[in-house]
């Protein structure tokens, strides 16, 4: 398809999901080789797991670190990072992914909705900020503690967990007048919502994946192929 233009008074809104990710090698969650092969989300990715058996959490979480410093940024990645240096603070990015791929890319006004892996944080939520936790755990006594003395546990958002900065992503939405969705299928809420929300504020929708999401309706675009292939030169900043 031709260029999408973006002019001098729009404001992008990008939402990333684990279709970016998979390009870079990380697996997805729904692929039959994918994340939760071998685990089941109720051992190793909810509250209820955490209280029950926090050294299975950690050993899922530690792989998963092992796996992402192994991976590399796509191209892109390092597109969304160029349109962040065109657009500056007219330009917002939430990703739904744990991986700091976006950030190794150049990206710097980013939001992740889902936690990040590199970080750990208070199990009892004492109000200490997360802390920067990049460790490969081989038990659960090697986990630190916080200075109250509650356990570190990832800062993931658990399924059944409300996602971060909430109010942050609805206000960066109602102020965008062009959202850009990649490689996310459009089941998982309250994500699946914000195409949606951003029509409802009249703006233009686009998404890219290598087929078209759930919510394909709420798009005015549909690009369909991989990012790293379709997403650089996509777009024309005039």
């Amino acid at each position: 398809m031709s260029n999408i233009s973006i002019t001098p008074t729009d404001r992008l809104f990008v939402l990333t999901g684990a279709g970016i990710s998979a390009e870079s090698g990380l697996p997805t969650f729904r692929a039959e080789d994918g994340l939760w092969a071998g685990n089941r989300i109720e051992d190793v990715c909810t509250p209820e797991a955490w209280e029950r058996n926090p050294a299975l959490v950690w050993q899922f979480y530690s792989k998963r670190r092992a796996d992402g410093a192994k991976a590399q940024p796509n191209p892109a990645h390092f597109a969304l990072a160029q349109l962040e240096k065109q657009l500056g603070n007219r330009f917002f990015l939430c990703t739904q992914n744990v991986d700091d791929l976006h950030e190794r890319a150049g990206s710097a006004r980013l939001l992740h909705m889902h936690g990040e892996l590199a970080k750990a944080h208070c199990d009892r939520d004492c109000g200490a900020p997360p802390v920067e936790d990049r460790a490969i755990y081989a038990s659960l006594a090697e986990v630190g503690r916080c200075s109250c003395g509650g356990r570190l546990r990832p800062h993931i958002v658990f399924f059944g967990e409300i996602p971060l900065e909430m109010d942050r992503i609805q206000a960066e939405i109602r102020k965008a007048t062009l959202m850009l969705v990649v490689g996310t299928s459009g089941s998982v809420y309250p994500a699946a919502n914000f195409v949606h929300w951003a029509r409802q504020a009249a703006a233009r929708t686009v998404y890219i994946g290598p087929e078209p999401p759930l919510n394909a309706s709420a798009f005015t675009h549909i690009v369909e192929g991989k990012a790293g292939q379709v997403l650089p030169g996509l777009f024309r900043v005039e």
